[in-house]
């Protein structure tokens, strides 16, 4: 190794940890494994540590450092195919690189920035690189505000806390008028489910304008509390251009609304961090725009990487792509993510994991065995909006489901007394 890329290396105990955020990463290289993971460092932070005449040397301070490095395995043909080195070999490579967060400080863009960034993804002699986690120091995550009300407290709205949220997805998804969707949301209400919310291609749009689709809806929502005795929630998508944010967060606010929803990388998470500092409801995320970063097994970065970043950025429920084929992912990384909203993470409050996809009331005892715990919401969308009976007959089955989950009865025994249960059943297949 060549003395400059020593500087590149380090020993993690005999560094000073708060001042590191850790990113491990996946890459391959024709090329020395050492020599290319110094590069990376070099890449992504001191590309040039002096000036010319000057005596001076800036890694120590702010080079990031390789703490472990590691070949797992070797490639006769790359996984991205690359320009260089054609016909040779590739390591496949798992390095952990301490990055000092002075470099970026407290900001999730110039974060991702150090991350995923030019220096990164374009380090010569690496074609195919895929950043797998990043650790942060207490220090670090003590800059950020996290979650405003977070898991508990949406549970607290609602009032529910010994059993799965279940929010639907009020459908058909795009082409409502306001009193057409509003009136779906409320017999889905009816039939006892916590609560509904925008599919995430309906925003603020000519034939459904926020003002009016959530008017429509708190109306009825109100008028479902009344009637079942059971506090409610309707979150409104307000994706939109940056600078519309907020406005939209303080009219669902002033309408009466309880909760809201950014497609979280399509506008950004730095918009997503700005408006969870001054919401005054919980703030869901969807995960549009996920897959072109996390679908490749060698290149972008991975789901868990997205989840941290979105409970640091203070998404109070994260929607993420859930459990079943549809979804592409295994069950471990649906796992994964939840608990990562989950687990204890300085004094950043618990997440609500919501993972969704073709949910249905014979979905729910996967998802509980699955996940292990209670703490987790499910969006049904046709499971609710597609039932034979309506969305009232489509949440009735849910909150079937969860009976038979507790009494320990199988569903399509449950289902024999249960008319809405057995009728998702025939619809929708078996548990």
């Amino acid at each position: 190794m060549k003395d400059e890329d020593r500087a590149f290396f380090a020993d993690w105990d005999s560094l000073e940890k708060e001042r590191y955020c850790v990113f491990k990463y996946y890459f391959e290289t024709p090329f020395d494994i050492e020599e290319t993971a110094a590069h990376l460092c070099r890449e992504q932070s001191t590309a040039l540590w002096k000036r010319v005449g000057v005596d001076e040397d800036f890694r120590p301070l702010y080079g990031a450092k390789v703490i472990e490095i590691k070949r797992i395995g070797e490639l006769k043909r790359p996984s991205i195919e690359a320009p260089h080195a054609r016909g040779r070999s590739y390591s496949q490579v798992i390095v952990r690189i301490a990055h000092p967060h002075v470099n970026f400080g407290p900001r999730v863009p110039n974060l991702i920035t150090a991350a995923c960034g030019e220096g990164a993804f374009f380090t010569p002699g690496i074609n195919a690189i895929k950043l797998l986690d990043i650790e942060f120091p207490k220090s670090y995550l003590a800059r950020f505000e996290g979650p405003r009300f977070g898991m508990h407290g949406i549970r607290k709205t609602l009032g529910v806390y010994d059993r799965p949220l279940v929010i639907g997805v009020v459908k058909p998804n795009v082409g409502l008028k306001p009193k057409e969707f509003a009136e779906l949301a409320y017999k889905a209400y009816l039939g006892g489910i916590d609560g509904t919310k925008d599919d995430e291609m309906l925003s603020d749009v000519a034939y459904s304008p926020t003002r009016e689709r959530v008017a429509a809806v708190i109306e009825k929502m109100h008028k479902a509390e009344d009637k079942t005795g059971e506090k409610k929630l309707f979150i409104a998508n307000i994706t939109d251009e940056v600078d519309r944010i907020l406005e939209l967060h303080d009219m669902v606010v002033g309408l009466g609304g309880n909760g809201v929803m950014l497609n979280a990388m399509t506008v950004g998470l730095s918009a997503a961090r700005m408006l969870s500092k001054r919401a005054k409801v919980p703030v869901f995320s969807h995960f549009d725009f996920i897959a072109p970063y996390t679908r490749h097994p060698y290149f972008g970065l991975t789901t868990q990487v997205v989840t941290k970043l979105q409970r640091l950025s203070g998404f109070d429920g994260i929607i993420m792509p859930g459990l079943g084929d549809r979804m592409n992912t295994t069950q471990q990384e649906v796992k994964d993510n939840v608990d990562l909203c989950l687990a204890p993470w300085s004094d950043i409050k618990e997440t609500l994991p919501v993972p969704g996809g073709s949910d249905w009331a014979g979905s729910l005892l996967t998802m509980y065995r699955t996940l292990g715990t209670k703490d987790f919401s499910m969006v049904p969308g046709r499971g609710v909006f597609g039932h034979p009976a309506g969305p009232e007959g489509g949440a009735r089955s849910i909150r079937q489901a969860w009976e038979a989950i507790e009494r320990g009865v199988a569903i399509e025994q449950y289902a024999k007394t249960h008319v809405e249960l057995r009728q998702a059943i025939e619809a929708f297949g078996k548990a």
